[in-house]
């Protein structure tokens, strides 16, 4: 009995390894580590931290950094020192094309004069010109609803102080504006459906299309009656503009000015892609945003018949010696695979309202941080490893889109405006965002590539705040969800371990992910993103979290190691469409 129990045993181990042999040989292979590497990512990064002091650089002493600007050209100038000074290589600003005009703000005032002195806590629009010494006057409120109540406002406007909009309704906060990602929220991420539409679910921003194709028809009526107001202002030659801004408290979110519509066209862009930094922009109303209580009390005032005086003054200048726009890109060689690359970035640019901290000098200063790591604990990586700090990304990806498109390839089927092909940006203006485009024809898409993208292994990019890293967006690239996971788990104890496959999108990921390649973007706690820094006037340095950025270093410095080490190249998602060129050299 004992006997034959034994070999029955024995059949029936043979036949449960046999069953689950198939199992085992389709298992990804174990991601090789190296512990003790990681762990001097981590002494270095979370005990000898320099990511302060780089932001101090970059917000205090350069300050915000609008794309065109001398002060971006500065910083940028800064930023390439400081990575040939750790020892990176070829730290270079790489022109990336031309982008058009710079401009600067030299000086600004608005106040009421009447009927009693009161400064107002407001901005002026990036590409705003500036005013005719300073206008004084009482505002006239241009609150058309319709077409027959905007025409009596005809003849009206000419040197005006004009209150473009209706008040805006302040609520109290009830919950703090700061918040980090609750644990059913990255559950919700980590079981996210990858056939919702990009920024569905993943707390990324659906872009104007998708926004445009929510409005209600009562909606898209009160944008297209603003889009006339606007052409009215122009035609009326109005001497400034004052809107209510975003935000309550003193803080406002503030961008670039508003270029009018054509008549008759009431959903096409001024010039069909002409922005204000265009060289060729013709002249536009001066622009500022005021903080919704100052703009409200003003409108109330107004209402009631009191006498209301303002004041304002705006001295700003074009620059157009240089027309270019430029990457911060610098790298460490690799050895055996050092003609494969992966790259590490965030965008440099910025609003100017604030200083540009949290948007996005903390991706940059993370990235630069990661690097200054792998250098200070002489780490060697196989692959080169390259970090590039984006320009014109708020104006919609240029520098990034120019990038992989000078490097890599680019799609050929797209029209301008959308990710991966053309010359457009980001819309220029309300009307063009209300615009109803046609639905055009799209077929198989068409790419054509150059030698370097069969040696691309990997982009991160860091983009989200101030944030720490809470997990990776997969970016639908399902294959490197087990190798992400390896790599995220010496991280558990500082928080960072979701996998999502959702998409997210608005920033220079996107760039990459357009022609196949692997570029992804971290998932990171919101802290204040969207309710108080995020193009904003308190965009700040203060609103930076120090533990979070040395948290963010850590994981970057050990992400990009771990591509540039491993022996094979991240795996890529299938590139859906034909490639009509491939490039035998490349540029």
């Amino acid at each position: 009995m004992l006997a034959r129990r034994s070999v029955l045993q024995l059949l029936v181990s043979f036949a449960v390894i046999a069953w689950f042999a198939p199992v085992a040989v389709a298992q990804a292979p174990t991601e090789k580590l190296d512990p003790a590497m990681i762990a001097k990512f981590k002494e270095e990064g979370m005990q000898r931290s320099k990511v302060m002091e780089t932001l101090s650089y970059l917000t205090d002493v350069h300050g915000p950094r609008l794309t065109g600007s001398p002060e971006i050209k500065a910083a940028s100038e800064w930023a390439k020192y400081r990575l040939a000074e750790w020892g990176l290589q070829n730290a270079q600003l790489e022109a990336w094309g031309q982008f058009g005009r710079g401009w600067s703000l030299e000086g600004f005032a608005a106040n009421m004069t009447e009927p009693s002195f009161t400064p107002l806590i407001a901005y002026p629009k990036a590409w705003s010109p500036s005013t005719p010494d300073t206008v004084c006057g009482e505002p006239v409120y241009l609150n058309a609803t319709n077409d027959e109540e905007l025409a009596k406002f005809k003849g009206k406007l000419k040197g005006a102080i004009v209150l473009l909009s209706p008040p805006r309704d302040v609520k109290a906060w009830f919950e703090a504006p700061g918040q980090r990602q609750s644990d059913e929220r990255l559950l919700a991420l980590a079981n996210a459906d990858p056939s919702l539409p990009s920024g569905a679910g993943s707390g990324g921003p659906a872009g104007p299309a998708g926004r445009n194709a929510q409005l209600t028809p009562e909606q898209r009526a009160a944008l297209l009656m603003q889009a006339k107001k606007w052409r009215l202002i122009h035609e009326e030659g109005a001497a400034v503009v004052l809107e209510p801004g975003r935000g309550d408290g003193g803080t406002l979110f503030v961008q670039s000015a508003t270029l009018p519509t054509p008549a008759g066209q009431p959903g096409a862009a001024l010039g069909r892609g002409l922005r204000p930094w265009s060289k060729d922009c013709p002249t536009i109303v001066p622009q500022v945003v005021v903080a919704a209580e100052h703009y409200n009390r003003l409108v109330r005032m107004i209402q009631k018949g009191a006498t209301t005086k303002l004041e304002v003054t705006i001295k700003s200048r074009y620059h157009d010696d240089d027309l270019m726009g430029y990457n911060v890109v610098a790298e460490i060689p690799g050895s055996d695979l050092k003609d494969e690359i992966v790259m590490l970035g965030g965008h440099f640019d910025s609003w100017h309202a604030g200083t540009g901290a949290t948007d996005n000098a903390a991706g940059s200063g993370v990235c630069m941080e990661a690097v200054r790591i792998l250098q200070a604990v002489g780490a060697k990586p196989r692959r080169t490893i390259r970090i590039a700090l984006w320009s014109g990304e708020e104006q919609g990806l240029l520098g990034s889109r120019a990038y992989v498109t000078e490097h890599f390839g680019r799609r050929t089927d797209t029209f301008p405006g959308q990710i991966g092909g053309g010359t457009g940006g980001a819309a220029g203006s309300a009307a063009e965002s209300i615009e109803q485009r046609p639905q055009q024809p799209r077929g198989r898409a068409k790419y054509e590539l150059k030698p370097n993208h069969a040696n691309f292994a990997a982009y991160f990019n860091l983009d989200n705040g101030t944030g720490k890293i809470r997990g990776v967006h997969l970016q639908n690239n399902d294959a490197c969800r087990p190798i992400f996971r390896a790599w995220l788990a010496p991280f558990k104890d500082l928080g960072a371990t979701t996998i999502t496959l959702s998409n997210t999108g608005g920033t220079d990921h996107l760039s990459f992910d357009a022609v196949g390649l692997p570029g992804f973007q971290f998932i990171q706690d919101p802290i204040e993103y969207e309710t108080r820094t995020h193009h904003s006037n308190m965009d700040v340095y203060e609103r930076i979290q120090e533990d979070d950025m040395k948290q963010a270093a850590v994981i970057m410095a050990s992400f990009v190691y771990n591509a540039a080490t491993r022996d094979e190249k991240l795996p890529r998602k299938p590139l859906q469409g034909e490639i009509v060129s491939s490039e035998s050299t490349s540029k």
